[in-house]
């Protein structure tokens, strides 16, 4: 069998390229394993990196092998079933894998093909493909940025900015203006002298004379200096405003009597991967925590998760306090903002067209997007034909339905799925 080697130079990190090439071919498989490791990863654990298993039979690749050529014809004895040109049945067998069964004594095969993705490499699979909706650039008055960036060269500067090709190549121009004619006129006269002193009976008078021309031609040469004041060039910089891009995201959920612990952790998951999510988009991003049950609260991210504080259902309360905090803190002529509510859809009937005021008068117009997941197994209530409602009137909202942890990463997805321009 032939072998190849591979005696190219690399840089450190030699293999990098060969691991890109790794994901994308087999990225069918490693897309796969990191959806299912969104739902079976613990919450503190979801953005890092992923052990992925390859099937062996998977990542098979070609062999170059010799063997004889042309068309040949075998003899097997024995057989009495078979004739020429017959297809051969695979044979009947039961399930590998199963564990079942005694051992054997013969036999062999290999494990599958474990490869481990980076954090960065994982959360770029996880959210390939996906686009923040309504992405704008705000600029922001209380604090502008400013982005250095090279705007030529310049004659006046400091010494940590001259440019020293540049300036060579002005004191070489220089140079070259000043004594190209010469040092043309030496060279002539170095010619015609030394023909006179090669001459026999030539005049005295007339080398001597030559020889003084040459040597003032030669002080004058020299004095031309080698880079002069006027021959410096410097990098010139200039400074433009740089949008700057920030976004606040509102987390509303529900922690009524209604929303068991089981519920939480499905909102919760969804919360992260947001969060992720938006990170990899912003470089300042803010998050809001707003429980609410018959009232709402603002709270600190571990408060948010893990208090065991419940009650009735008022949803408005939640939607009312945003958009005071929104108003106070976060106006939306500065700020992305984007919101997004988890429920059971459990709510005192008469609050949910409230909830549809709120979301059509105030907040829908000054976010860039609503997502509204509602995580329960029973029929959709009031609450969620609100939303639908809106939904149908706006483009900036998206009500999405979950009914176990499986569900989480393609309803993710499908929030935030790219828009076709």
């Amino acid at each position: 069998m032939a072998n190849f080697i591979d005696r190219r130079l690399n840089a450190k990190g030699k293999s990098t390229v060969n691991r890109q090439r790794f994901i994308e071919r087999y990225k069918k498989q490693i897309k796969k394993a990191v959806s299912d490791a969104v739902t079976r990863r613990s919450v503190t654990d979801i953005d890092k990196g992923e052990q992925i298993s390859i099937p062996t039979r998977d990542i098979s690749e070609p062999l170059f092998r010799q063997g004889q050529g042309g068309k040949r014809n075998r003899i097997h004895p024995g057989n009495d079933q078979f004739n020429r040109g017959d297809q051969i049945q695979r044979p009947k067998g039961g399930q590998g894998g199963a564990g079942q069964g005694e051992a054997s004594d013969s036999g062999e095969g290999n494990d599958d093909f474990v490869f481990n993705l980076s954090k960065d490499e994982y959360l770029e699979l996880l959210f390939e493909d996906l686009a923040l909706p309504n992405l704008q650039n705000n600029r922001l008055n209380k604090l502008v940025e400013y982005q250095t960036y090279r705007a030529g060269f310049t004659n006046d500067g400091v010494p940590a900015n001259i440019n020293i090709v540049r300036s060579l190549r002005s004191s070489l121009a220089r140079r070259i203006a000043m004594s190209a004619s010469k040092k043309r006129e030496l060279i002539q006269l170095q010619a015609e002298l030394e023909q006179l002193q090669n001459r026999p009976g030539a005049e005295a008078e007339k080398i001597l004379a030559l020889k003084e021309h040459i040597e003032r031609l030669k002080k004058q040469i020299a004095k031309v200096p080698f880079i002069d004041t006027f021959d410096l060039r410097y990098n010139n910089y200039a400074k433009r405003e740089k949008p700057s891009s920030q976004a606040v995201m509102f987390c509303l959920m529900d922690v009524s009597g209604s929303m068991d612990q089981a519920t939480k952790d499905i909102a919760k998951r969804f919360y992260i991967l947001l969060y992720l999510f938006l990170t990899r988009n912003y470089k300042n991003l803010e998050v809001v925590y707003i429980r609410h049950h018959t009232q709402a609260k603002e709270v600190d991210e571990h408060e948010f998760f893990y208090s065991q504080e419940t009650g009735g259902t008022i949803v408005s309360s939640a939607l009312k306090l945003m958009n005071e905090i929104q108003q106070a803190r976060y106006p939306e002529h500065e700020w992305n903002i984007y919101a997004a509510q988890a429920s059971d859809g459990d709510n005192w009937s008469d609050d949910s067209p409230h909830c549809h005021d709120l979301l059509a008068n105030h907040i829908l117009p000054k976010v860039r997007y609503f997502s509204y997941i509602e995580i329960t197994h029973r029929a959709h209530q009031t609450l969620w034909h609100q939303y639908q409602t809106l939904q149908q009137q706006y483009d900036n909202i998206a009500v999405q339905h979950i009914r176990e942890v499986e569900d989480i990463y393609p309803v993710f997805r499908e929030l935030f799925k790219k828009q076709a321009v």
